[in-house]
């Protein structure tokens, strides 16, 4: 059974256009802030309480369950299914995190640094493709990506590209988000 989509407009929509596919946007984009609130909790698990990394952590989570939180209420609103693979998600984020912060806490920023630099690009791709067919999610998605851009300069303004292997490890980072990105916008 195909998921509802919101109509686009008069103005731009043709006959023979494609349609954007809302309900994926918003599936990866739940599936995203998910992960992103556990890849938080795993570097919070691990970085010294009180410490300069773990506040900026911290406010960053916070902000990363708000946009959860909108992505859940445009899930039910809209009758949007989550992706199966969230239990994998949840591990996985938590253990990135918390392998990045057992690293170091430039690792933990050079982690920030490759999520927000990845889903910035993905935020981007979204909105070319929304075009103005759905002003509602795309002035969530502009938002969000203003904050995910924040949180990769405070990543870097905390030393992000100061870790051990930093191209390494951010062109791996990037990588596994670019899977699983791919991955939550079909399963």
């Amino acid at each position: 059974m195909a998921e509802p989509q919101a109509p686009l407009s008069e103005a731009r929509w043709r006959p023979g256009d494609r349609v954007p596919d809302t309900a994926s946007m918003i599936r990866v984009d739940q599936a995203g802030e998910y992960g992103a609130t556990r890849i938080y909790a795993g570097q919070l698990a691990v970085l010294a309480s009180g410490s300069p990394a773990a506040h900026l952590v911290a406010r960053m989570a916070a902000q990363e369950e708000r946009h959860l939180k909108r992505f859940n209420q445009l899930m039910a609103e809209r009758r949007v299914r989550p992706t199966l693979l969230q239990p994998l998600w949840n591990a996985g984020g938590f253990a990135l995190g918390a392998v990045t912060a057992l690293i170091g806490e430039k690792a933990a920023m050079a982690c920030t640094d490759a999520v927000e630099t990845e889903i910035d690009r993905h935020y981007a791709e979204q909105l070319r493709d929304l075009g103005d067919s759905d002003p509602e999610l795309a002035a969530d998605i502009r938002d969000f990506q203003a904050e995910e851009l924040e949180h990769r300069d405070v990543a870097r303004e905390a030393g992000a590209m100061d870790a051990p292997a930093y191209p390494v490890l951010t062109t791996a980072i990037r990588g596994i988000c670019r899977v699983a990105i791919g991955l939550s916008k079909r399963i």
